[in-house]
């Protein structure tokens, strides 16, 4: 488990704890710190770490969303159409 940073800081580190919104953001500002080369070499590693977690909470979470989806659908998954169809 990661310690709790500066840049983690508003969302926790424990999937437990963490929402799907607060994933993607902490995700979100990992990547652009990354590609805008804001991090110093060492902590690179350790921010690709912590992405991966991240990354794979949200499709967890997305997973069980689909599958309460899909519950409610009678086992199917039906296309979105959007607002107002």
């Amino acid at each position: 488990m990661t310690k709790p940073t500066s840049r983690t800081k508003g969302a926790a580190t424990d999937g437990a704890e963490t929402s799907y919104e607060q994933a993607l953001d902490e995700l979100e500002r990992l990547v652009a710190a990354m590609e805008g080369q804001q991090l110093p070499l060492d902590q690179l590693l350790s921010s690709y770490q912590r992405g991966a977690e991240l990354l794979a909470l949200c499709r967890s979470r997305l997973a069980a969303v689909e599958q309460q989806v899909k519950v409610l659908d009678a086992g199917e998954l039906k296309a979105w159409e959007g607002p107002g169809s």
